[in-house]
């Protein structure tokens, strides 16, 4: 028969459990470590279509998503990278949409009639999203007059210059969210890529939400830290969540190559931003 020895331990097992306070362990749910809740988040069936915003320069597609219920929801504009918005891309926009909100993914490389997997960043793009946001702004079906702009991979940047070079985040923008950004000029040289991020991110003031996977490519990945961390030095509001064990593209990586850590990490992400987005935009 097991029995207690010291009055120590018996007090240690009478103590309810608790979540550690320090950053390192922000991840743990307390409800559910102490009582076994699990986060029920909201879920809604989603429509899709596309619209087309005709500008004097470009035609751009607009792929929005939006969930099928009444009521009103706040608006995202997603970022794409290289990809553009493919068939991948376009089922992270939905997910995201399925947690409640109006999602515009414009496609800016087919309004310029650019190849996917472009190896140079044409600067014209930037104005293109800039036009995007003045139109969902003025015509779009979402809640409220800001949105949240929401990127991944190369979207990183250009959702870091909408907010900063053309000034959006004064007057449009509620936060930035982004998937493994890619915080430096794509055209920069290689010294700069590796060691050196985008000076613009120093003067992001809306709140920030970064995601970013252990594995990561290396030159990549240490342009993010350092960005942050810099970022963090000037008390600007960022944060920064790194996954275990997780690699570039888990937000659309599909099987075969698709791991279990992937899943794990899109679910806890796209919870996290949804939580993050709805707090920014004075959602309950």
């Amino acid at each position: 028969m097991f029995m207690l020895r010291t009055p120590l331990l018996a007090l240690l097992l009478l103590l309810p459990l608790s979540v550690p306070a320090d950053d390192r362990h922000d991840w743990l749910d307390g409800d559910w470590w102490a009582d076994g809740l699990l986060p029920v988040p909201q879920n809604f069936r989603v429509s899709s279509a596309t619209e087309t915003l005709m500008t004097d320069e470009a035609d751009i597609p607009i792929y929005v998503a939006r969930p099928e219920a009444a009521g009103d929801f706040p608006g995202v504009l997603f970022v794409h990278g290289r990809r553009g918005v493919d068939p991948l891309a376009q089922a992270h926009v939905r997910r995201l949409a399925a947690r409640g909100f109006v999602v515009y993914a414009p496609d800016l490389y087919m309004g310029r009639f650019i190849e996917t997997m472009p190896i140079e960043h044409d600067y014209v793009l930037e104005s293109d999203l800039n036009d995007v946001l003045d139109h969902i702004l003025a015509e779009g079906v979402h809640a409220g007059n800001r949105v949240c702009v929401y990127s991944h991979t190369r979207g990183g940047y250009k959702a870091l210059k909408l907010a900063v070079t053309f000034e959006r985040q004064d007057d449009a923008l509620a936060c930035f969210v982004s998937y493994y950004p890619h915080m430096q000029d794509p055209n920069a040289p290689e010294p700069m890529q590796v060691y050196r991020y985008a000076t613009e991110a120093d003067a992001l003031r809306i709140p920030a939400l970064i995601f970013v996977g252990e594995l990561e490519q290396y030159q990549r990945k240490r342009g993010i830290d350092t960005a942050v961390a810099s970022m963090q030095r000037n008390g600007l509001p960022v944060q920064l969540v790194t996954y275990p064990g997780v690699g570039r593209g888990f937000d659309f990586r599909a099987p075969p190559v698709r791991t279990f850590a992937d899943d794990l990490a899109t679910r806890d992400a796209i919870m996290r931003a949804s939580r993050f987005m709805n707090e920014q935009l004075g959602v309950d």
